[in-house]
């Protein structure tokens, strides 16, 4: 028995040691094998298309497998960057699985390259499960694979070579060549292996770098969105009330600057749509189905009108609602065009990356201003905001109106299909909730004790706010001074005069739309609608 004992110690030692000397080298290994592959991989998209990349594809595919609580996890606690957050996330875990791998392949390097295999394969079925992919776009994860696992190979072998002592008798009297013995002469030491791994690391900073500068050059089309001119508009939308905005410091302005409006999307990577190539189709339950390019769209009559935007998944207080002056051709009079016919309740948008937004018909043709948007404030359409076109239907969440990048305009029904966030939990149909929100004081504030200036903004998109209250400490509501009105579809901002005594405070508001219906204090949860709630901030007078 202590024979046994003492065996088993010694073998687990001899692992032991044996882990801890190829630990660093196999870690080395599976990282340059890993940035290889993602390298190899990031250049071969510069013929497939920025989305094909490997990280990217599995990016795009964790998202539409993401559950949507997570989802909006995501959005609440990352806002813009839950995008850099999900690829900083992937990057990570192919890090840990590739030192994995390399210490694993010093040991049993078909394991090793087995592992590298499976990076590929994920990175195919992930390109491949994108609503719009095609055949071609599991060439750049399988030929990064395939260049993954030939570098683990050449470096396992020259780390593993193991000169012959001159003394050493031949174990046969022909023995076949060992892979090690098939390297170069230079690479069978410790010095050619550090040589190989220097240059592996290399060749992987290299083909990332250049694979993803390539990318980026040859799919960008921001040069051609600097050369689109916007018609002037058939219909100009009057000028900006002289009283629409207070001048209070730190109230949001009433036109959301275009670098400063709001971006949520599944998007891993801005689609680049070639103007020149593009086409939108109308079809489905039509009866003369259409296809337009730009141009074709240009030369219709544009219709300048202004709207708020806003995100079923902005949260009480929220930071996702803005305003800009949309450029666009009416939505209804193409569909007019297209001949609807009788039945079709659904009108389904798709984006060039496979995103569908399902909008009601009805809402499309009772008069509001839907736009087959081309310019946002004054200029073409910012790509991470849909240029070359993008719809805007008045009166919806942005999921159920406002699909970016389109490129199809479906005629359906709800019955028969669910768009990509309703096949999700999402509700069918999200009219945008009566809403407020307390800009100023910021939420923590100190603030003179006395009369202090509280503001904000409230919308109720296409019905309109008819009136904005404010209270402190549970007190009796004061009515707000209300700005001037734009139009019902956009946001109203307020202004209202507070004193307060020195101490803590909870400032809370509430509005009313046009059409009488006061904002509820019951808090909902973004999904599966919108959130509901009044904002508060809470705040100290010194």
């Amino acid at each position: 028995m202590r024979r046994l004992g003492g065996t088993i110690g010694t073998a687990a030692a001899r692992v032991a040691s044996w882990g801890k000397a190829r630990a660093l080298p196999g870690a080395a290994i599976g990282l340059i094998t890993a940035g290889l592959a993602v390298g190899v991989g990031e250049s071969a998209a510069v013929w497939f298309g920025p989305r094909t990349a490997p990280a990217i594809a599995v990016g795009s595919a964790a998202i539409d497998l993401t559950p949507t609580p997570l989802k909006e996890y995501a959005v609440r606690n990352f806002g813009t960057d839950d995008k850099l957050v999900l690829l900083t996330g992937i990057y990570a875990t192919l890090g840990v699985i590739a030192v994995a791998a390399g210490i694993v392949a010093l040991r049993r390097l078909g394991i090793g390259i087995g592992l590298v295999a499976a990076f590929g394969a994920v990175g195919a079925w992930a390109a491949l499960s994108r609503p719009t992919s095609a055949g071609g776009d599991v060439w750049p994860s399988l030929l990064g694979a395939a260049a993954g696992g030939v570098a683990m190979a050449v470096l396992v072998r020259s780390y593993q070579y193991q000169p012959k002592s001159p003394s050493s008798p031949s174990p046969s009297p022909s023995p076949s060549p060992s892979p090690s013995s098939r390297l170069p002469l230079w690479a069978q030491n410790r010095r050619g292996f550090l040589v190989l791994a220097v240059g592996g690391a290399g060749a992987a900073a290299v083909t990332g770098l250049v694979g993803r500068v390539a990318v980026d050059r040859r799919y960008d089309v921001a040069v051609k969105r600097s050369r689109v001119r916007i018609p002037a508009p058939s219909v100009r939308a009057p000028a900006l009330p002289a009283g629409v905005h207070p001048n209070v410091a730190g109230l949001s302005d009433f036109i959301t600057p275009n670098p400063g409006f709001y971006r949520v999307d599944t998007a891993l990577v801005l689609p680049q749509v070639d103007p020149d190539a593009w086409t939108l189709r109308i079809r489905g339950m039509v009866d003369h189905p259409l296809e337009l390019s730009f141009a074709e769209l240009l030369a219709r009559p544009l219709i300048e009108h202004d709207q708020t935007l806003s995100c079923v998944s902005n949260e009480v207080g929220g930071p996702y609602v803005g305003t800009a002056r949309w450029i666009g051709a009416s939505l209804a009079d193409l569909l007019r065009e297209a001949g609807i016919r009788r039945g079709a309740d659904q009108l389904v948008g798709r984006s060039i990356d496979g995103m569908t937004i399902g909008t009601p018909v009805e809402s499309v043709l009772d008069g509001r201003t839907g736009l087959l948007a081309v310019a946002m404030n004054g200029e073409a359409l910012p790509i991470a905001h849909g240029f070359p076109c993008r719809m805007l239907v008045p009166g919806f969440f942005g999921y159920v109106s406002a699909t970016k990048w389109l490129v199809d305009l479906e005629l359906t029904t709800f019955a028969g299909y669910d768009s990509y966030w309703v096949q999700r939990g999402y509700s069918q149909t999200a009219p945008v909730k009566t809403a407020s929100r307390i800009d100023v004081p910021k939420p923590f504030a100190r603030v003179p004790a006395g009369a202090i200036t509280a503001a904000g903004v409230a919308w109720a998109t296409h019905r309109g706010i008819d009136a904005v209250e404010v209270r402190s400490d549970g007190g009796p509501w004061r009515l707000a001074r209300l700005a001037q009105a734009d139009t019902p579809d956009t946001w109203r901002q307020w202004t209202c005069e507070l004193t307060l005594e020195p101490g803590l405070h909870k400032l809370e508001v509430r509005a009313t739309d046009a059409g009488g219906a006061v904002q509820t204090e019951a808090r909902a949860d973004t999904f599966p609608n919108g959130a509901t709630g009044w904002h508060s901030v809470v705040i100290t007078a010194t």
